[in-house]
């Protein structure tokens, strides 16, 4: 058993019995615990009653496909998700990722191939939902949100957990987030993006570091899917979208959430 399986349950959902036959053999070995089932719907009643740290799923399922799954997913839970594909297709590939999928993997796969992208995700992911923030970010809910960067100018003082930028209220134990009084609904990637660009406040990160610390398999990511991810994003918390108050561009750079003017 490796550090990393102690203690986790994986969802596989794939309609393959030799898949899903291999999957919990395999993974099994490695001291993981899993639970298989066949379809979407199962899918998501398993997770809505039981907890799970990772979820497998096939990219082609009867009735509910993948991705309408992994839409689901996004709307109700933090669960990474690692897609699985017989299809090796770019235009699935960015579908995917752009629903908040953590990772891809196109069948067939080699076991330990699969096994290191668990391993990278869980490593990213597990630390950072035990303290309620999502993928890649440091902050834990509570405690203050300054650096050695400085505070963000004019952002009111913290609530526990709480983080107040402007309008924007997110909290970031609860993964929450109200636009003006309003709760507005983000994806867990577009939270992950949101959290990353306010901790440490006004701090510029750049278009690579974002991508590498957003997206367990860098080569399935670039700039066109952190470019859709940063337009959603500012659809959902700028007053004008094509004119920005929060979510800045620094040119040649990469991007930084700053406090409004006044």
């Amino acid at each position: 058993m490796t550090a990393v399986a102690r203690g986790v349950r994986i969802l596989v959902v794939d309609d393959e019995e030799s898949y899903r036959e291999g999957l919990a053999s395999g993974l099994g070995h490695e001291g993981y615990e899993v639970v298989c089932v066949t379809d979407g719907p199962a899918a998501l009643e398993y997770l809505s009653a039981h907890p799970c740290d990772l979820v497998l799923l096939d990219h082609m399922l009867p009735g509910m496909q993948g991705t309408e799954v992994c839409r689901a997913l996004q709307a109700t839970s933090a669960v990474p998700v690692i897609m699985l594909t017989a299809r090796d297709d770019e235009v699935d590939v960015v579908a995917a990722l752009e629903l908040g999928a953590s990772g891809y993997v196109t069948k067939p796969f080699r076991l330990r191939e699969l096994i290191a992208r668990i391993e990278a995700t869980l490593r990213r992911t597990r630390p950072a939902r035990s303290v309620g923030v999502g993928v890649g970010v440091a902050t834990r809910a509570g405690t203050s949100h300054a650096s050695d960067d400085g505070p963000l100018s004019g952002t009111a003082p913290q609530a526990a957990g709480i983080i107040r930028v402007g309008l924007l209220n997110i909290d970031a134990a609860g993964r929450a987030l109200r636009v003006n009084g309003r709760p507005v609904h983000l994806t867990r990637r577009e939270f992950d993006l949101l959290m990353l660009l306010v901790t440490p406040p006004g701090r510029v990160r750049t278009r690579e570091e974002i991508i590498d610390l957003l997206w367990t398999d860098r080569e399935l990511a670039d700039t066109r899917t952190l470019d859709t991810h940063v337009r959603r994003l500012r659809a959902k918390i700028e007053p004008d979208p094509h004119a920005p108050h929060y979510l800045q561009t620094v040119r040649g750079v990469g991007f930084r959430l700053e406090e409004p003017p006044a």
